[in-house]
């Protein structure tokens, strides 16, 4: 089949299904915030902790990066039998996909900080945690946004396996389209989450140039 084809296939899709298209852009973004949403406050939270407790930075971090390895479909599979099929099986997969590399910027970026910054701050009588809130936290912020901002897209893409247990997005068309042998259908839901992780990648860009220090820039 030529590209004239696929594109006529497309065109003729995408006419039919405008509304489905919209309604599964709706879900897909969904998924991606919850799983996201949750990712930052555990992750942040995780690389905070072991800065403190460095004891811990080989169990996190090595935990986070087990889950990195295990193929997507095989880690939708093992969270069926805790949270069901459906929504809730696709956010606790997609939030465990974003976790490493969140606590492992998060951790490199408040190691990194000049440790003649901390320093001085606290001779001026600042406690840990204003170290951490007023110092550390600030100027880690560049690399603890690009850390999000790699999850955030990646998120993405992993979030259109969803439709193989029935949580919808835009992984129902790709689905859908495979299984007809219709290549239109397959673009109709692989071009939506392509603009989506770009429309992402571009945002967090601009989230992480305003949040970053003006030193820093």
């Amino acid at each position: 089949m030529n590209n004239l084809n696929i594109w006529e296939q497309f065109m003729q899709q995408a006419e039919m299904r405008w509304s489905e298209v919209l309604e599964a852009t709706s879900v897909h973004i969904q998924l991606v915030f919850f799983s996201m949403l949750i990712a930052i406050v555990l992750g942040i939270g995780l690389g905070i902790l072991i800065t403190r407790v460095p004891k811990l930075s080989t169990v996190v971090l090595g935990g986070a990066g087990i889950m990195q390895t295990i193929p997507s479909l095989a880690l939708l599979g093992f969270m069926i039998p805790i949270f069901g099929i459906g929504v809730n099986t696709a956010i606790a997969a997609l939030f465990l996909y974003s976790l490493l590399p969140i606590i492992r910027n998060t951790y490199t970026g408040i190691k990194d900080v000049n440790k003649a910054t901390v320093e001085a701050a606290k001779g001026m009588g600042m406690t840990s945690l204003q170290v951490l809130l007023k110092v550390e936290l600030p100027l880690a912020i560049p690399m603890i946004m690009a850390g999000v901002r790699t999850a955030a897209v990646i998120n993405v893409g992993t979030a259109t396996l969803a439709a193989f247990i029935g949580a919808g997005g835009l992984g129902d068309f790709i689905f859908l389209g495979i299984t007809r042998g219709i290549d239109g259908l397959i673009l109709l839901g692989a071009i939506p989450a392509a603009l989506l992780a770009i429309v992402l990648e571009i945002f967090f860009t601009y989230l992480e140039r305003w949040t970053t220090p003006e030193g820093l820039k």
